[in-house]
């Protein structure tokens, strides 16, 4: 386990910025105790310096995961952000879209949100923007990127796809031997 080199930092941040904006600060600099992210087997952990001091004793080979894992780099150096995250994008989203009823089950099983399922939507939010993908309950069920931008998609056809599927919480049963 290693600290991020400066170029993994910058594409990192440069993700994870695209979903939570500037509430990267509030994960660095926490009242309650210090946190860090750390590199192990190309994925980035979010982890508290307290267990981060534990998790030394163990040999490398032999960690499988400690903390929270925030996603991991492909063989071509990008960051692709895992499922695992969600409760973190969740609470520092800066824009959301909440889906119907009866979009939740083709989100849950890796489709796009099409129109005629959208609930609400933050204001304002851009094209190609990160949002989190709440059911009308407020429960976060994954995470996207949206098509087109709030003011386009008011005009857009039922059928028109407004956000392209990233990751969702159905991904801990379809992809469980690969997650962590």
């Amino acid at each position: 386990m290693r600290p991020l080199t400066e170029e993994e930092t910058k594409t990192f941040f440069g993700k994870l910025a695209n979903y939570i904006g500037k509430n990267i600060q509030h994960l660095i600099n926490r009242p309650d105790e210090p946190y860090c992210f750390r590199l192990h087997r190309d994925r980035v952990y979010y982890i508290s310096e307290r267990v981060l001091r534990q998790a030394i004793s163990v040999a490398r080979d032999r960690l499988l995961s400690v903390g929270i894992c925030f996603g991991k780099f492909t063989k071509t150096g990008k960051f692709r952000l895992h499922i695992t995250a969600l409760e973190v994008l969740a609470q520092y989203a800066t824009y959301k879209v909440w889906i119907k009823p009866n979009g939740e089950m083709p989100f849950l099983y890796g489709n796009h949100v099409v129109r005629a399922h959208l609930g609400r939507i933050t204001e304002d939010t851009p094209e190609h923007q990160g949002v989190v993908v709440y059911n009308m309950a407020d429960v976060p069920l994954g995470f996207g990127v949206t098509a087109r931008s709030t003011v386009e998609i008011r005009k857009l056809q039922p059928t028109a796809t407004i956000v392209f599927h990233q990751a969702d919480v159905g991904e801990y049963l379809r992809d469980e031997e690969t997650l962590f």
